[in-house]
């Protein structure tokens, strides 16, 4: 399933997300002109690497890594995945917290993200980079938030391709037990030094975005539940 907008209108201009994003894609196309040893150099440099992080955890230059590898990414399709993600459920979350409030959220779920990858993967000596474990919890936020708003999916059957309005719970529910699912695949592999999906930075993300937005969805659910009564 392929989410590609959602029936749930913002009430104010969700500047912290569009700044996420043209961030993101800034830092794209600056390494699109960038020659192929110059980039693997600008992945190293900038990128969260799980050994040389735990070599040395407490070192300035290793502790930026972990939050400027989440405005990196590896290809045009993992760009454009977490932006799409982004900005379909980001701005919703946003308008909930308010613009630093969303900024902290997203900076402490990728956070949390990285964290999880490098406990995962202890020796990996591959960058790690892109801001899928923020939008992982991003998207946990509006799981709560937001479980029964209709997300306009786009869903392939076979040869085939329906689009279809589906409750949130169903599209971000699929997601996570698909990371679920890979990740257990992964435990064991020599994944971690031959490069793809950290996909316990997406677990680690996911899980980080339920506990940071616990608060807010049980005071929405609990003022929800005074006003019907």
């Amino acid at each position: 399933m392929i989410p590609l907008r959602d029936d749930n209108p913002t009430r104010r201009l969700p500047w912290i997300t569009l700044a996420l994003i043209a961030a993101n894609v800034g830092a794209f196309i600056y390494s699109l002109g960038l020659d192929q040893a110059s980039l693997a150099a600008f992945w190293t440099r900038w990128a969260v690497v799980p050994a040389r992080l735990l070599a040395d955890p407490l070192a300035p230059a290793q502790a930026l890594t972990v939050f400027t590898a989440m405005f990196m990414h590896a290809g045009w399709l993992h760009i454009i995945g977490n932006m799409l993600y982004l900005w379909i459920f980001g701005n919703n979350i946003e308008d909930r917290f308010g613009p630093l409030g969303f900024l902290a959220f997203y900076l402490a779920s990728g956070v949390a993200a990285t964290a999880a990858q490098v406990l995962a993967t202890p020796s990996a000596t591959i960058p790690n980079l892109g801001a899928s474990g923020a939008v992982a919890g991003v998207l946990a936020a509006y799981l709560l938030l937001f479980p029964g708003a209709a997300i306009v999916t786009l869903i392939p059957i076979f040869i085939f391709i329906e689009i279809a309005r589906v409750p949130a719970f169903i599209v971000i529910g699929f997601w996570f037990v698909l990371q679920i699912g890979n990740g257990v695949a992964s435990l064991g592999t020599s994944a971690a030094n031959a490069g793809g999906v950290a996909w316990f930075a997406h677990i680690g993300g996911f899980v980080a975005g339920l506990v940071l937005a616990a608060p807010a969805a049980i005071a929405h659910w609990a003022g929800r539940r005074r006003r019907y009564r």
